[in-house]
């Protein structure tokens, strides 16, 4: 099974230009807040029309603008999570997993199934108002698949939960998609989250899809810029290439030796905070710095760095430690610290 994206849609000043294909997994939509990810999930469900395009699902063609083919939401076979789970308010749990049911000969049957499913016999008289928020996200659950979808479309479903609750609810849903046999799509802009629940990632930048890659590619070989800030990253500098190196005019020149070969068209190499330690014997991409400020963070030190010779408008160099270890440093003003070469993220 699979699903094929390939649509654009103008809103305003906003142009979504979504490209990218799932296969029969949780694939997430990575991408900061107003970049297109729900914009691109009412699309796939039929709520929004694009403006030209296609979409197809397991052989089945949603959207076609060429030929003219717009299937309505109902007849679609997608279920839409909603961030509110969108339950009828004055419908009991049992009445609103019914509705999804269309063969009525099948309605009593398919409730009960999925009410023991997700353990909500005991509420199944109660409207979502007296549900705590698992409950409700597991009613929304239950009559989505009680209508049997190809695809389930998660539209961000723990923005608005504490942490706690996030957590546990995360774990409800991932057992529950466990036993899915179809398609996911995952938006969110938590990478966390997207580590957690999906093998494979889509980020969206400005309306805009990058190519599919793997989580562990997201976070060691992100490619873009956008990528490489979504995926955590918070040190950035322009750079040269060269052979198997960069060069670093903004931070006084200082050349780093790279893992491999360097494109022509990087422009701008990243550092993740965690990768940058204080420099021990034999370490390569040795950096002099002066410390800017040093920041007590809950559980360790975030440690601003100018680099030896940079400009006055230069970024400074993010450096994250354990308490302990910056306790530890003898000099606190000066330090050299270095990057492994295989921790130097080259980026367009």
């Amino acid at each position: 099974m699979s699903l094929t994206v390939r649509i654009s849609k103008q809103l305003g000043d906003f142009r979504l230009q979504a490209d990218f294909q799932a296969e029969n997994e949780s694939l997430a939509l990575l991408g900061a807040s107003g970049c297109g990810k729900s914009v691109t999930l009412r699309c796939i469900a039929g709520i929004l029309k694009p403006d030209e395009g296609h979409i197809e699902l397991d052989g089945q063609v949603l959207y076609d603008s060429a030929a003219h083919i717009d299937l309505p939401p109902q007849r679609r076979q997608v279920g839409y999570l909603f961030q509110q789970y969108a339950l009828f308010p004055n419908m009991t749990v049992r009445q609103n997993i019914a509705v999804a049911v269309r063969d009525k000969s099948r309605r009593e049957a398919v409730v009960a199934e999925q009410l023991r499913r997700f353990h909500l016999e005991d509420v199944a008289n109660q409207r979502p108002r007296q549900l705590s928020g698992g409950q409700q996200q597991r009613t929304a659950l239950a009559r989505i698949l009680a209508s049997r979808p190809k695809a389930i479309l998660l539209d961000e479903p723990f923005s608005a939960l504490d942490s706690y609750l996030k957590y546990q609810l995360e774990l409800e849903l991932q057992d529950t998609l466990a036993q899915f046999p179809g398609i996911v799509l995952w938006v969110t802009h938590d990478r966390g989250e997207a580590w957690r629940s999906c093998r494979r990632v889509c980020v969206m930048n400005h309306g805009v899809t990058e190519p599919v890659m793997t989580m562990e590619e997201l976070f060691r070989h992100p490619g873009t810029q956008s990528a490489a800030r979504l995926s955590g990253c918070k040190n950035y500098v322009s750079a040269e290439p060269m052979e198997n190196a960069v060069r670093v005019p903004d931070w006084g020149g200082v050349t780093l030796r790279c893992a491999g070969r360097v494109p022509h068209d990087v422009t701008t190499l990243g550092i993740r905070s965690h990768h940058v330690h204080p420099a021990a014997d034999g370490d390569e991409n040795r950096i002099s710095c002066t410390v800017n400020r040093a920041i007590d963070d809950v559980f360790g030190a975030i440690v601003l760095l100018r680099p030896e010779g940079a400009a006055d408008s230069a970024p400074l160099l993010r450096m994250e430690l354990s308490k302990e270890d910056w306790a530890a440093q003898p000099d606190k003003t000066q330090i050299t610290v270095s990057v492994a070469p295989e921790n130097i993220l080259l980026l367009k």
